[in-house]
């Protein structure tokens, strides 16, 4: 479990996924639609959470006016995973790799 003490922590959801982010994190999503580089900006809407150390603020199911702004580190691809299709005793063996595209985005602030 992550420990966040005295800090300002929000909660965004990108690409299907819920991240804990507080500023000077560097977190790792999946590629967004739009073309990003390296060193642009993004600005994250959907903010579940914000947790300021003495107020907490819970949205229902986003937080209106809320937004986390970020700065693509890096855009590439993930780690090789590769899939194996196989059944016994009838000569069937299929291999076939697949390379996610990732951001990596550091945040900047929250607000």
């Amino acid at each position: 479990m992550l420990q966040y003490d005295a800090m300002e922590v929000a909660v965004i959801k990108t690409g299907g996924k819920q991240y804990v982010v507080s500023k000077g994190d560097t977190i790792t999503i999946e590629k967004l639609p739009c073309d990003l580089k390296q060193g642009d900006t993004i600005v994250f809407n959907e903010v579940l959470l914000v947790d300021n150390g003495s107020d907490t603020t819970i949205g229902a199911p986003t937080i209106k006016g809320a937004e986390v702004k970020g700065t693509v580190v890096m855009a590439g691809k993930g780690k090789k995973i590769e899939v194996v299709k196989y059944k016994p005793k009838s000569r069937y063996l299929k291999r076939n790799g697949h390379r996610q595209p990732i951001l990596k985005v550091e945040i900047n602030s929250i607000a």
